[in-house]
């Protein structure tokens, strides 16, 4: 989406959601409740609605189907979130299916024509575990260097439990790892205290941005109660001059480091409304 600004254009941020806040609906009717409430991109993540082993099987054949219901909803695909999380174990079962099904995902993501692919940084191990941080840089890597010849960008969640849990963290390894990007979800650098100035220095770095409300400690609240300011973000994600989408992601898993239960329904209304604002403000 472009609009006018004297004699340039500028590329307005365009705003996504997750399918991971509708995980107990099927895939189709998680679209269809997107759609409904008014996105026109939306984010397909590993999990419940998405089984990822089977679309390995029929990596074309799953990604004609899922576009026909991308196609009826009239929505285009924002991001595919691949968990994988394993790349980082010593398990010598465990850590090899991770990278093989991942290999195996390649066609179906080309297929189904995804602007970029989202992962886990894997596990996390303790700072001294250093084969843990070398395993988990030669994971990624593979992984980048075979999605980049099929086209595809990856970038990593810094996230809670993870090898990346961290800004300083999440910089190290996209430092190490050519073409590795970011997806920062603001919502777990908030939970850890994390203060704005340093949340944006990923920013040069990101392909993707997810966003809920939340506080310190508690993952995910109700918009009321949540310390994240979307006309700040939006200002930031300008400054910037982030081109990607912002999606809404709240999610189905209360309790995971003080995540309330929220109506999913009625909460991403609220953050989209409040990031289209603080967006056409600008």
């Amino acid at each position: 989406m472009c609009r006018p600004y004297g004699n340039a254009v500028l590329t307005m941020i365009e705003l996504a959601c997750h399918t991971w806040a509708f995980n107990d609906l099927t895939l189709p009717e998680a679209l269809g409740t997107i759609a409904r409430l008014g996105f026109r991109n939306v984010d397909i993540g590993s999990g419940p609605n998405f089984n990822a082993p089977r679309a390995a099987e029929d990596p074309k054949g799953m990604a004609a189907s899922i576009r026909r219901d991308l196609d009826s909803f009239n929505l285009k695909l924002s991001d595919l979130y691949l968990m994988l999380p394993r790349i980082s174990v010593i398990d010598a079962d465990k850590r090899p299916k991770d990278l093989d099904l991942f290999t195996a995902l390649i066609p179906f993501a080309a297929a189904l024509g995804a602007p970029g692919i989202t992962l886990s940084p894997g596990l996390a191990h303790p700072v001294e575990d250093e084969a843990a941080w070398e395993r988990t840089v030669s994971g990624l890597r593979e992984m980048v260097e075979k999605a980049q010849k099929a086209g595809l960008k990856v970038s990593i969640e810094p996230h809670m439990d993870s090898m990346a849990q961290t800004p300083d963290a999440a910089l190290k390894l996209v430092k190490e790892i050519k073409g590795l990007q970011l997806t920062v979800d603001w919502a777990h650098m908030i939970c850890q205290d994390i203060l704005h100035d340093k949340i944006v220095k990923l920013l040069p770095y990101a392909r993707h941005i997810q966003m809920r409300q939340a506080a310190r400690a508690q993952l995910q609240t109700p918009f009321e109660r949540g310390r994240i300011e979307p006309k700040r973000v939006m200002a930031a994600l300008k400054t910037a001059n982030y081109e990607g989408a912002v999606s809404v992601e709240y999610m189905n898993t209360p309790g995971w480091h003080g995540a309330l239960a929220v109506n999913t329904v009625k909460e991403s209304a609220k953050m989209r409304d409040a990031l289209r604002d603080a967006r056409d403000n600008l």
